[in-house]
């Protein structure tokens, strides 16, 4: 006879508060203590009712955790999604892409949208086209990086610079930045040619602080830490400017100005971008240098064994990531009018790629869901900016333990080997069978 299995109780308790001990270490001088300024001086402001609150979450959390999927003897289950489900919802995203793509049209126009809710739209779009050009680099090639947000920084600075030095339009400067940030992910590519895994990411985590800290310090060329303020706006492909007046937009058109005009025209233009991010990574998913970042992806050792030139390959995946990072933040730069170094922190890689990881590497719709749900998600917990974090720990936790590999685990293959029997049938008749 076996022994009946010890309680799993007291272990759990204690592996519980031993999470509990570690969360209040780094919740007590996070959100404890607050510095606010009173008058002149610096004040220190307590919050441990916040550190209470998030150091209970914790512990209750992981006790649940370990007396429920983590407990001693449990036979793990496989949460698989059964052949003919992952039919039917493959079958239900051919329909709900082009569905999307066309409430993302009409939104503007719908009933009941304002302001904000197109500048929501506008943001999530940014981080759409973010993730599928991360997507690229870290879904298709497999290569882990932590330091993207230094590409999109690339093509913000790019276009406020040459607007700013050489009076170049937001048409010219498009490209320009692009093609910079290209360039920027080719000289990070060769370092990193031998390194994988941790090693990888660690190198691209230090390439992203670095450009931050270099923006931060070229003070005469970048502005340092004031920025760059008055970037010039796009106009309406040089036709009209969204002023008021005679050669404005509106007057140009025939219609009532409105402030709104503008907001609608940069909203329909990262919508474009977006969507010609979407359609170019689909296009090279299905050439040849699309099948050489999948397969460098699954096994580099079989990549070489095979003949596969893994210097190029890793070079445009990097390249081509970075050119569409540099799109994005050249329109960033010209829709907030003005850039920082603080805006292209780390926190903005990490948010990127976990999109990326959350959707479904190599997934387009994936990201496209995630990006909404996480965006989205963050600004419906605006007015909990405290637990904003903690809460989306806990949802990042609790995908990775139901959906491993996300959101949107099946792709499509880019190739696929069909047994042609009539063929192999002429064959024997041949003799050759």
């Amino acid at each position: 006879m076996t022994a009946p299995l010890a309680s799993p109780l007291p272990h759990a308790l204690k592996d519980a508060a031993i999470t509990a001990l570690i969360a209040f270490g780094l919740a007590a001088p996070m959100m404890g203590l607050v510095t606010v300024q009173v008058g002149g001086d610096l004040a220190l402001e307590q919050h441990w009712d916040r550190v209470a609150w998030a150091v209970g979450i914790v512990f209750v959390g992981r006790l649940i955790l370990n007396l429920t999927l983590w407990r001693p003897g449990r036979v793990r289950t496989k949460l698989a999604v059964s052949p003919k489900l992952e039919a039917r919802l493959m079958k239900l995203a051919r329909w709900l892409a082009p569905a999307a793509v066309v409430i993302a049209i009409a939104l503007p126009f719908l009933p009941g949208i304002e302001r904000y809710q197109i500048d929501l739209g506008i943001l999530v779009l940014t981080y759409v086209m973010l993730g599928w050009g991360l997507n690229i680099v870290v879904g298709l090639a497999g290569l882990l990086d932590l330091g993207y947000v230094a590409f999109y920084a690339v093509g913000a600075y790019s276009y406020a610079l040459l607007a700013q030095y050489f009076g170049l339009s937001f048409w010219l400067c498009l490209p320009l930045a692009g093609l910079l940030a290209a360039f920027w992910g080719v000289l990070l590519g060769f370092p990193v040619l031998r390194l994988r895994g941790d090693y990888l990411a660690i190198v691209t985590l230090a390439f992203g602080e670095i450009i931050r800290i270099v923006l931060l310090n070229w003070y005469w060329f970048t502005g340092g830490p004031n920025g760059i303020t008055n970037v010039p706006r796009p106009s309406f492909f040089g036709i009209a400017d969204f002023v008021s007046g005679k050669d404005g937009f509106a007057a140009m058109f025939g219609l009532k100005f409105s402030g709104l005009h503008r907001i609608i025209f940069l909203y329909y233009l990262i919508l474009a971008l977006a969507l010609i991010t979407n359609y170019v990574v689909i296009r090279l998913r299905r050439l040849p240098i699309g099948r050489a970042w999948e397969a460098l992806r699954e096994d580099e050792i079989a990549c070489r064994s095979l003949g596969v030139n893994t210097v190029n390959t890793k070079l445009t995946a990097f390249a081509l990531g970075a050119m569409f990072a540099g799109f994005a933040g050249s329109f960033f730069a010209t829709r907030q009018g003005f850039i920082s170094p603080e805006s292209f922190t780390f926190i903005e890689s990490a948010l990127i790629l976990a999109i990326v990881v959350l959707g479904g590497m190599g997934s387009q719709f994936g990201v496209a869901i995630a990006a909404l749900v996480m965006i989205g998600g963050f600004e419906l917990f605006r007015e909990f900016k405290d637990y904003r974090m903690i809460v989306f720990g806990l949802v990042m936790v609790l995908i990775m333990v139901w959906r491993p590999r996300g959101l949107v685990s099946s792709r499509t293959p880019s190739v696929f080997l069909k047994e042609k029997k009539a063929i192999s049938g002429a064959l024997v008749q041949e003799g050759h069978g």
